[in-house]
């Protein structure tokens, strides 16, 4: 008995932020030396109308429409999100009423970003593990651009809005192997949006304050200590990348792709250097899109699959995740009948 990752299909907001629109409101800032260095060159961003409920149904019908799956297939939903529709309920119903799924599936929100992907992909093999469910619908999505603040000119340059719909199905051989996971709580204020939930309510008048260069936010704006994050992830990340090479007994010349949440090119890069992956071997490709934070890994297996043809069946991939909580996952997949 085993699970396999079968279908993934993306959807991106209509708008699209250049880094040219960018330049004309931060007009002192280098956006050619940012997409020299970072990768990104666009991101896209919801509109006043959409949220991440209506950009996930948006992705759930287009995995629909190019797969051999239909909504009488799913047997549960995973929803990864920390762009909520509500406080409560769990966004996961509204998307199995909204999609027109049967009733009799389970539904399940969890709040994880960067490394939400891969803990999905686990959770969902485990869940498959019970011979009740065949195919389970694992769905991210993330509108990070309705909690920055129009002057954090950091945040809104890195970070787009996307969603993503993922089948994880029954199978007799298991392509989905050993995942490893991690947690660091004390880093929780790295990475945060302090206003509007149970420990301090959304704050009309909060106060204006900077950081950086020339960024500024409050305490209802998300809040990232970018140069923390990334020394979290160059020190964390190397050594974790080997004990998931080690639990799958795989050296590191036998993995085809990995596929590290696309957080910037630099990080990356360094992390590829670190860990010793030929550059062939490793996917960096932010440019259109940016950080979307539980979408980069399934937007990137999604494009390398789709733009590679020397992809063959059995090919494995190593996926790993890190970011906000502190968090961080991974594991490894084999390629068998993804599309």
């Amino acid at each position: 008995m085993g699970a396999e990752l079968t279908a993934i299909e993306y959807v991106f907001p209509e708008k699209v932020v250049t880094n040219e629109e960018l330049k004309i409101e931060f007009p002192e800032y280098d956006f050619k030396k940012f997409e020299s260095k970072v990768g990104i060159a666009q991101r896209y961003v919801a509109s006043e109308n959409e949220t991440a409920i209506t950009l996930a149904i948006k992705a759930v019908e287009k995995l629909f429409a190019n797969s051999n799956f239909s909504k009488n297939d799913v047997d549960f939903i995973l929803y990864c999100t920390q762009s909520p529709e509500y406080i409560l309920p769990t966004s996961a119903c509204l998307i199995q009423s909204a999609c027109g799924i049967n009733s009799d599936v389970g539904a399940l929100d969890f709040n994880l970003g960067c490394s939400g992907y891969t803990y999905g992909l686990h959770l969902a093999k485990m869940l498959i593990d019970n011979k009740n469910i065949q195919n389970v619908l694992l769905i991210t999505s993330e509108t990070y651009s309705k909690y920055i603040n129009p002057l954090d000119r950091t945040n809104r340059s890195i970070f787009g809005d996307a969603a993503t719909a993922s089948m994880v199905t029954y199978s007799e051989s298991n392509c989905i192997g050993e995942f490893l996971f991690g947690t660091d709580g004390t880093g929780y204020k790295d990475l945060i949006i302090k206003n509007g939930a149970g420990h301090s309510q959304f704050n009309p008048s909060a106060t204006l304050k900077s950081y950086g260069s020339e960024n500024y936010y409050t305490d209802n704006n998300l809040y990232m200590n970018g140069p923390a994050v990334f020394n979290f992830t160059s020190e964390i990340i190397p050594a974790f990348t080997e004990k998931v090479l080690k639990i799958n007994k795989i050296e590191i010349e036998s993995i085809k792709q990995f596929i590290f949440h696309q957080a910037n090119a630099f990080m990356l890069n360094l992390l590829r250097r670190k860990i010793g992956i030929d550059k062939a071997q490793f996917y960096v490709d932010l440019r259109d899109g940016g950080n979307t934070v539980s979408n980069t890994i399934p937007i990137a297996l999604k494009r390398y699959i789709t733009n590679n043809n020397t992809i063959q069946k059995g090919d494995e991939v190593l996926l790993m995740g890190f970011g906000v909580g502190l968090s961080w996952s991974g594991g490894v997949i084999k390629i068998n009948n993804l599309k």
